[in-house]
């Protein structure tokens, strides 16, 4: 489900009544540059425009206390309503005297049937991270990236580290050669200008990369790439990096605007699915009810009183409405959650035989050469060419011209979008991928193989290059294979000497990726028995199915 609503939850030292003060002060003066008329506010529903209100509630116990202000503009009839609540919240006993502010933009649709708008993110945002001091964890919530020097590396993976952090630090690196402060103007901050509020930003400086990038060995960022360091980083877990997608300076300067909206997409994501601190979890929902005019007679009052219940009411559907559409959204991400994870098990169980039963062999072979009186062979470490993989999915394309038995159909620009969200493992498999597959039609075409790709995985044929035939599908599911919308997307394009329709059905593919909205396919036809070629029509994202 892509991320449609904003969200912002930050904490300050400030004491409850000090932020009170902020909050209101910012939201009159956004509410004033609407044009709308702020004054007078009272506890419950004010009219501050024929088309908006602004409901208005408090309350202060043992339990704590909180401020709530929620602005509701409906235009007009069929354009839905954009609702806007900004709350304050004394903190726990557990928040050490911190105050918790939240900040909520949505929109609810007029129809049942029509989808949510997404909501950019709020002008009110950055004067109220410029005077609340906000925080995350330790970590300072700004308007705007901060330079990182190299003395400020330490603190800098010491909050990256922090088990209490909740939003994604992102971090921006200066090329070689460039100015750091003409680079974070003219780079840097356009392409941060929707992160404000959702992650904390950073730039390094050249010698706080340097420093920066040795301590974080396998979670590095260079050459103008920006990294965004998702909480529960492990710095000495080499697969933990595969969370942290980087951005590279190609996919940034191709298309800064794009790359600006693919970056804020995830900090998006994630801020609507944290859960709420304790504190603001233990505000009850609330329940404002218009008031009702009090002069004129019994029978006029009554049907105020009915038109206003009815609008609570009908604020109440619509609010349920959209909970419904998130909860089923949810539900479809544990369904593909639960698939990914059945896949993963699989290929684990297989990668864990191969090894099982290659340490079986080297042990095997070791003993043949200790017997033959090679003992000094037997115990040398091996020696294997290294694969020069591909550093961006742009270079991969560049490159398919090493593999003669592919042919590559697909959409360039689809696959190189995959840098925006890329992590090192996605290109290493799909890289892999691609030397099996060509190392397969090579075979194929000479005749020293039989069967298709995926039996090719599970022999011993595949030696040199091999590939999980855990990763491999060769055909889509039923339900797939008989949607038409579903099967147009398979659809591939080949040259007409393969098909004189210039297409295929391309349901068998490789999974090149998983646990996130993205998991990348590569969807391939095996023309070998003819051409001797694989043809790859398609290396992105994974198309619809059944779950998405």
């Amino acid at each position: 489900m892509q991320p449609r609503g904003y969200r912002m939850v930050v904490s300050t030292e400030l004491d409850y009544v000090q932020a009170c003060g902020v909050a209101e002060r910012h939201l009159l003066e956004w509410i004033r540059g609407k044009g709308y008329d702020p004054s007078g506010l009272d506890e419950g529903r004010n009219d501050i425009a024929p088309h908006a209100t602004l409901d208005r509630d408090s309350e202060s116990g043992r339990k704590g206390a909180h401020s709530r202000w929620r602005m509701r503009e409906t235009h007009s009839a069929t354009a839905g309503t954009w609702q806007s609540t900004l709350i304050v919240r004394s903190g726990l006993e557990e928040d050490e005297g911190r105050t918790w502010v939240q900040l909520d933009i949505e929109h609810q649709p007029a129809g049942e049937t029509e989808i949510p708008r997404r909501a950019n993110t709020p002008n009110i945002v950055r004067s109220l991270l410029d005077d609340l001091k906000a925080l995350d964890a330790d970590g300072e919530v700004t308007a705007g990236p901060v330079f990182v020097e190299a003395e400020d590396v330490d603190d800098l993976i010491e909050e990256l580290c922090d088990e209490n952090r909740r939003m994604p630090v992102v971090i921006a690196s200066v090329p070689y050669g460039k100015d750091p402060d003409d680079w974070s103007s003219s780079v840097v901050e356009p392409l941060f200008r929707y992160l404000h509020g959702l992650a904390v930003l950073y730039v390094l400086t050249p010698e706080a990369q340097v420093k920066f990038n040795a301590a974080l060995e396998y979670h590095p960022v260079f050459g103008g790439g920006v990294r965004t360091y998702l909480p529960g980083l492990d710095p000495a877990w080499k697969p933990d990096a595969q969370r942290h997608p980087v951005m590279s300076r190609r996919t940034i300067e191709a298309d800064p605007r794009r790359a600006a909206s693919t970056l804020a997409a995830l900090p998006q994501r994630l801020s609507s699915r944290q859960p709420l601190p304790a504190a603001l979890l233990a505000i009850p929902r609330q329940r404002t009810r218009p008031r009702t005019p009090q002069d004129g007679t019994d029978v006029v009052q009554l049907r105020s009183e009915n038109a206003a219940l009815t609008a609570l009411l009908d604020e109440a559907e619509r609010a349920e409405a959209i909970r419904v559409g998130e909860i089923n959204d949810l539900y479809a991400e544990l369904a593909k959650a639960d698939q990914a994870s059945n896949e993963l098990r699989g290929e684990n169980e297989e990668l864990y035989d191969k090894v099982q039963e290659s340490q079986r062999l080297i042990r095997f072979l070791r003993e043949q050469l200790q017997e033959a009186g090679r003992f000094a062979v037997a115990h040398t470490p091996s020696v294997t060419a290294d694969i020069a993989y591909p550093t961006t999915f742009a270079e991969l394309l560049d490159r398919l011209g090493e593999l003669p038995g592919i042919a590559f159909t697909g959409n360039r620009k689809t696959t190189r979008a995959l840098d925006s969200q890329s992590v090192d493992n996605w290109l290493r498999v799909a890289w892999d991928g691609l030397l099996a597959l060509d190392h397969f039609a090579r075979s194929s075409a000479e005749g020293t193989t039989s069967g298709d790709f995926l039996s090719w995985c599970k022999s011993d044929g595949s030696s040199a290059f091999p590939f999980p035939a855990a990763k491999v599908a060769m055909r889509e599911s039923d339900t797939v294979a008989r949607k038409a919308k579903l099967r147009a997307e398979r659809m591939l394009p080949v040259p007409q000497a393969v098909h004189p329709d210039g297409q295929v059905f391309m349901q068998a593919h490789l999974k090149i990726g998983g646990g996130n909205t993205i998991a990348p396919r590569l969807h391939f036809y095996d023309d070998c028995p003819r051409s001797g070629k694989v043809y790859v029509g398609y290396l992105g994202p994974h198309l619809r199915n059944t779950l998405t």
